[in-house]
């Protein structure tokens, strides 16, 4: 495992600027298609507006009262990464690629609370909410997403569009144009969804990418 990671890692536990050398190019380019493995840290931008997954110390005010998820607007805040974790029964380890249908968690690298949706509604067009919750020893099985790739893919890599299934509520996980305008000003709602739609499509953005176990 690269010092890079372990450094980028620290930066953004610590709440600092992540430096750009953090970053190397064979896993900043998305058109590489670099594969995606458990303990890589990435952004996940929505695929319409370009706006990335977000969390931050902010509650919602209504439904759940959890710590709240959005869409931001600006590349560079490290409040937008998440780190991809296997299930906590699972035998898959950090640096295993992921299959298409796999059921995964996405921890959120600043708060390390878990992506995570129920039958809450979502303050903006009332679907499901999407918050984040818990915590490195709590977790429960909202905090669990279906990866489905679109297309032929069999693994998740870079370059490909994605849709996160909860698997709880079956909702995909959803953003859409419509933005808060008071605690998260100009932030974009995120929410679930139960059905397809072109507006539930994610692709995997910065970050970096563990190596692939057993990849050169």
């Amino acid at each position: 495992m690269s010092l890079s990671f372990f450094a980028f890692a620290l930066f953004l536990y610590l709440g600092l600027d992540v430096p750009e050398a953090a970053f190397s190019p064979a896993c900043a380019a998305a058109s590489e298609g670099v594969e995606i493995s458990y303990g890589s840290v990435i952004k996940l931008m929505h695929e319409r507006t370009k706006f990335r997954l977000h969390s931050h110390e902010v509650p919602y005010g209504s439904g759940s009262g959890q710590q709240s998820v959005t869409g931001f607007p600006n590349v560079d805040d490290s409040n937008s990464y998440w780190i991809i974790k296997r299930l906590p029964d699972s035998s898959a380890k950090q640096g295993d690629s992921i299959p298409n249908g796999t059921i995964i968690r996405m921890q959120h690298m600043r708060t390390r609370k878990w992506l995570h949706s129920h039958l809450h509604a979502s303050p903006i067009t009332g679907n499901l909410e999407v918050s984040c919750f818990g915590g490195e020893r709590e977790s429960d099985t909202g905090d669990y997403w279906r990866l489905e790739i679109e297309g032929k893919g069999k693994t998740w890599r870079q370059d490909q569009r994605i849709r996160l299934r909860h698997v709880d509520t079956g909702g995909y996980l959803h953003s859409h144009d419509k933005k808060y305008s008071r605690i998260a000003g100009g932030q974009q709602e995120v929410c679930g969804v139960r059905e397809k739609r072109p507006d539930n499509v994610w692709l995997a953005a910065e970050g970096v990418y563990l190596p692939v176990n057993g990849s050169k």
